[in-house]
């Protein structure tokens, strides 16, 4: 029987064989290694991965794609919300650190990517299938129109790289967006640099992009006593993400 792509769930499957191929060759699954899958819907990426990896985790909201998946020995089905998914239990589970991949629900990327970042410790390495416009936020240099929030608090932790355009029609239904395979390689822990602070700079910030700093993260900033050298005459965009983990580091010391 036909599974009919879920709206609420935001599914969209992968359908053409030539885009699936050059995804799993990015990936580059190795027997041994502990794979996770978020979202393997009808299994159009599960097959290729399980072939060299072997033993595959997937996640799946919908209850009717856990079910078949169930019926694979050698898949360990996770029937969850992936927003409510332990990563560093199923880390230690395999005794290592997870390589993630998967399709994203589109509707919900964004809070799957800061999910993760809380457990960013205990993943090699990620690749996903995101909106294009996502894709190029997340990996956008200073100065661009695309550098925002998003950047700054993924590339604090993460080595970001666009390997992968995939157009609407690799899918069914077709999403109304391009879309785009982003890897993701965790960056060592920058000591003295809290997750909490830096969202709550970074959000400032960006607040009013079109103004310079003086006139947001600079009222922020004297609002906490901080007299150090950070100059506010650029705009948020201006900012390199360097600069802001070094602020952030200055205003705790303080």
């Amino acid at each position: 029987m036909r599974h009919l792509p879920r709206k609420r769930f935001g599914q969209h499957f992968l359908t053409d064989d030539s885009v699936i191929g050059a995804i799993v060759d990015a990936i580059n699954p190795r027997p041994g290694e502990a794979v996770v899958e978020i979202g393997p819907g009808l299994g159009a990426m599960t097959d290729p991965l399980v072939e060299r990896s072997e033993r595959l985790t997937v996640i799946e909201l919908d209850r009717d794609l856990a079910a078949r998946l169930r019926k694979r020995p050698e898949l360990n089905v996770v029937e969850s919300d992936v927003l409510k998914v332990d990563f560093p239990a199923l880390a230690e589970q395999a005794g290592q650190k997870l390589r993630v991949v998967g399709n994203l629900p589109y509707n919900i990327s964004t809070p799957i990517l800061f999910h993760l970042l809380d457990a960013v410790d205990h993943v090699q390495d990620q690749h996903f299938m995101l909106q294009k416009e996502v894709v190029d936020r997340m990996a956008a240099a200073p100065g661009n129109k695309d550098y925002g929030r998003l950047t700054v608090m993924l590339q604090w932790r993460y080595d970001i790289e666009s390997v992968l355009d995939v157009p609407p029609e690799a899918f069914d239904p077709p999403p109304r967006v391009d879309s785009a395979v982003v890897r993701m390689q965790p960056l060592p822990d920058a000591a003295g640099v809290p997750q909490a602070l830096l969202g709550e700079l970074v959000t400032v910030a960006f607040s009013q992009r079109r103004k310079l700093l003086r006139h947001t993260l600079g009222r922020w900033l004297d609002e906490r006593g901080f007299s150090g050298a950070f100059d506010v005459q650029r705009r948020a965009e201006e900012v390199p993400v360097a600069d802001y983990l070094a602020l952030v580091q200055a205003v705790q010391k303080r």
